[in-house]
């Protein structure tokens, strides 16, 4: 589904197989006199959920393409990459995650994530900071933030009993119509703004081979944890953004994880009558707010 003038798809081993990623070297984003590993770089990081991919950042990062150096991956098990035939675990994108940061041969990056893998990439960069220059997160939770248990959830518990996660899956999920509630219903605040090439790009993720496993470990809680246990650990310096109508986790759970630590998360930002994915649903404004943290808040 990524066709973007400039922008190749590439393969990278990590320890759980191959993680597709795509960057901008090419027309009209760089001339053959520039060096494109000379510009600073840019990783954007989609977040988890059925259908989830590179995709999620596709109306944002052309805009920094003639700037930076941008490259936009495929997690382990979702979009491209390799899938897992078995249940994904936390311990598996703690590991993939600087696996990738380190093969990509950038030095010190901005992280540009987005939900759950923003709060994995907080604990990421607790552990190596020495990979990242800055992070900017759009939503991020670790879905289970203090003491909210998501594991214990009656949907969690349903997605845990065998043939019926399979069917949750193939006919909740893995379809046009399923694609398509959970955007307009769940995952957007204004239902106006899926249009079909999301719904297409999504479902292209979803029925890929055994890309179930990963989204119901996810569905299952067992990739959710509690970021306020980490959170004052963070020394990367850090932004955030937040839909206000994020159904999952609203802002006031992201302003109470901010001021835990205000040493280092030094911009929080509300988009108004915006959901989960604000860099879906108004690039521009997500897009705009990106390149004032790049030349002033994080600068």
């Amino acid at each position: 589904m990524l066709n973007i003038p400039g922008f190749h798809k590439n393969y990278l081993p990590t320890s759980l197989g191959n993680m597709v990623y795509y960057m901008a070297d090419g027309l009209p984003w760089c001339t053959t006199e520039e060096t494109i590993s000379d510009r600073p770089t840019l990783v954007f990081f989609h977040g988890f959920g059925g259908g989830s991919s590179a995709y999620e950042w596709s109306k944002v990062y052309p805009a920094f393409a003639s700037e930076y150096r941008i490259i936009a991956p495929d997690l382990i098990g979702w979009g491209q990459s390799s899938h897992l035939e078995r249940n994904y675990t936390i311990d598996d994108y703690l590991t993939t995650l600087p696996e990738f940061l380190e093969e990509i041969n950038s030095g010190p990056v901005t992280a540009i994530a987005s939900s759950l893998t923003a709060a994995f990439m907080i604990r990421v960069a607790i552990t190596r900071p020495e990979l990242f220059k800055s992070l900017i997160l759009t939503t991020p939770a670790g879905l289970s933030d203090f003491g909210e248990n998501y594991s214990q959830s009656f949907f969690a518990k349903l997605v845990t009993t065998p043939v019926i996660d399979r069917f949750i899956y193939d006919f909740g999920v893995a379809n046009e119509t399923g694609i398509r509630n959970f955007l307009e219903n769940r995952q957007f605040a204004n239902s106006d703004r899926v249009y079909p090439e999301i719904v297409s790009a999504y479902l292209d993720s979803a029925t890929q081979p055994l890309a179930e496993y990963s989204a119901l470990s996810f569905v299952r809680g067992d990739l959710c944890f509690d970021l306020a246990e980490y959170i004052e650990k963070l020394t990367t310096p850090t932004a955030m953004i937040w839909g206000r109508k994020s159904q999952f986790t609203g802002p006031e759970i992201g302003l109470k994880l901010a001021q835990m630590n205000p040493t280092f998360i030094k911009a929080f930002e509300i988009i108004e009558e915006v959901g989960l994915t604000p860099q879906l649903e108004l690039p521009g404004v997500t897009i705009g707010l990106i390149r004032r943290f790049l030349t002033k808040d994080l600068a």
